[in-house]
């Protein structure tokens, strides 16, 4: 990563203490308060805010916070932690205006949710968790994380997890436990995985969100044995998909990203009620790493229309999440 990538942490601190005491006039969204013309974002790419238009309340509701003061899990043989913290996701949302934000706890932690509940903590009532917890989990830490802000678990089925392998009968268990507590279970599957676990999926209890366009493989797009699965869930009224992670789910590339933008238009059309944007920053794993501006921008191409990327940024998070909610 170039330096041009990764401000000093003095700089980043100053820029968010400087957006952080800014008071917004009703009605107008972060970008069209504070921030100037370009603003250098670490682990981004690009300088140019978005081209489209960002309301007020608008929810990036799918990013990681990672920092050196909370170790990585002991299973975990990846990407070592850097810096991605509040101070440094301060200048995205300068650069891209949103103001509404869902920490989720990634796979680096395994089941250390403190990164994330701190993130929460710094962020304020702007802010939601989505952790990760073991089967173990008591009654007791559920809801303390709860009054903390949490409002779902991810049960991760594609990159390493501190206990292993995760099955079948492993994410049944674990919506079972969460959901007297009326949260969601967010999952991390490939399409496979999820045209495999079609029937556990569809009778788990509490709300489903499925991760990053459902991660069709590059090439089947539409016709991937999957899509059936997940407009069948979507028909059913409890499932959430986030539309993030285009650079996951293609070959053709940026900036149009056209095979994954192929699949969100297919699911943000099937049920756009409940479609959730979000940016997936820091972009762990990523050689090159995206332009922020440019992915918020693909939204327009997925859900033309002012009232449908409103309805996606704004109600559809704030129903979720309990955005707004005393």
């Amino acid at each position: 990563m170039t330096a041009t990538l990764t401000p000093s942490r003095r700089d980043m601190l100053k820029a968010a203490g400087a957006l952080a005491v800014t008071t917004l006039p009703t009605g107008k969204a972060l970008a069209q308060v504070t921030a100037p013309a370009q603003v250098t974002v670490p682990f981004s790419s690009g300088t140019e805010r978005p081209k489209t238009e960002v309301p007020a309340q608008a929810c990036d509701s799918h990013i990681h916070i990672f920092s050196t003061r909370f170790p990585a899990s002991p299973h975990w043989k990846g990407q070592p932690v850097a810096d991605s913290d509040v101070a440094a996701y301060r200048l995205f949302q300068q650069r891209i205006g949103t103001s509404r934000t869902v920490v989720v706890t990634p796979s680096t932690y395994g089941i250390d949710n403190r990164a994330t509940l701190d993130g929460v903590a710094q962020l304020g009532a702007s802010a939601r968790a989505v952790v990760v917890v073991d089967l173990d989990v008591t009654e007791a830490e559920l809801k303390d994380m709860a009054a903390r802000g949490a409002v779902g678990i991810r049960v991760n089925f594609v990159t390493p997890q501190s206990w292993g392998v995760t099955t079948a009968e492993r994410l049944e268990a674990m919506a079972r436990k969460v959901h007297p507590l009326n949260w969601h279970v967010q999952v991390y599957m490939t399409g496979d995985q999820i045209a495999d676990h079609a029937e556990v999926l569809a009778r788990l209890p509490t709300p489903l969100v499925i991760d990053h366009l459902a991660r069709l493989l590059p090439g089947q797009g539409p016709n991937h044995r999957a899509v059936p699965v997940v407009r069948k869930l979507l028909d059913g009224g409890r499932t959430w998909m986030k539309l993030s992670g285009a650079y996951l789910n293609t070959t053709s590339g940026p900036p149009a990203y056209a095979d994954a933008t192929e699949v969100a238009r297919l699911f943000a059309k099937a049920a756009p009620e409940r479609m959730v944007w979000g940016s997936d920053w820091p972009h762990r794993g990523e050689k090159h790493m995206p332009d922020d501006a440019g992915l918020f921008d693909l939204l327009a191409e997925w859900a033309p229309g002012e009232a449908a990327r409103r309805r996606i940024l704004v109600e559809n998070p704030a129903t979720l999440y309990g955005f707004g909610r005393s």
